[in-house]
């Protein structure tokens, strides 16, 4: 089975710029959030009643990401991922109104079951950025946002909370408020630790 790498973080953080960025560095099979062809994302931005459908969605097509590049003859590679899309995400939607107390429920039992069928990524890439960074980041993107600059600060705590019941061996935590588009500083630091992974 191949070891799978996520890189996670709030929205605007600079999730697939590091992914691309690394692309150019290290040669794996990888998996994108895919925003622009979600059937319901576009739909949820307009009404949130879509908000159930748009979670039970991107939680399906995170595990079948996760499966076929597991199943795959490379390393692997995601921005976000299933983890981050329940435990940020997920509770995000629910503590804004978007889902009911028993919708939030339905989609941790579908997380719950899929973890269990799915072992955990081997590395954990979580990034930050200070506000003003994650602010122009989202403001200069070609896309739906769902989660706005002033959700990041819950995100990250959300995020927090999740990374506290995972081991710290399979976390890298990176501060990339002044990185540039390259990632220069912190690419050989994620490719020495998947290298230290890999064996």
């Amino acid at each position: 089975m191949n070891k799978l790498f996520v890189i996670v973080g709030a929205s605007g953080v600079g999730k697939t710029t590091l992914m691309n960025a690394l692309l150019r560095h290290y040669e794996c099979a990888i998996a994108y959030e895919q925003h622009n062809e979600r059937p319901f994302q576009a739909l949820f931005k307009q009404d949130a009643r879509y908000a159930l459908a748009n979670q039970v969605d991107y939680l399906l097509m995170r595990a079948e990401q996760e499966r076929d590049l597991r199943s795959g003859d490379k390393p692997a590679l995601m921005d976000g991922g299933l983890d981050l899309d329940f435990y940020g995400f997920t509770r995000l939607f629910h503590t804004r109104g978007w889902l009911s107390a028993a919708e939030f429920d339905l989609c941790r039992r579908l997380h719950a079951l899929t973890r269990q069928l799915l072992p955990p990524p081997d590395l954990i890439i979580t990034l930050s950025a200070d506000a003003n960074t994650i602010r122009e980041r989202l403001a200069s993107r070609n896309r739906i946002n769902i989660a706005s600059g002033e959700d990041a600060e819950l995100l990250e705590s959300y995020v927090a909370d999740w990374l506290k019941t995972v081991p710290e061996s399979h976390i890298l935590r990176l501060d990339v408020s002044k990185e540039n588009r390259e990632y220069s500083t912190s690419i050989p630091i994620i490719l020495d630790k998947i290298r230290g992974i890999r064996g």
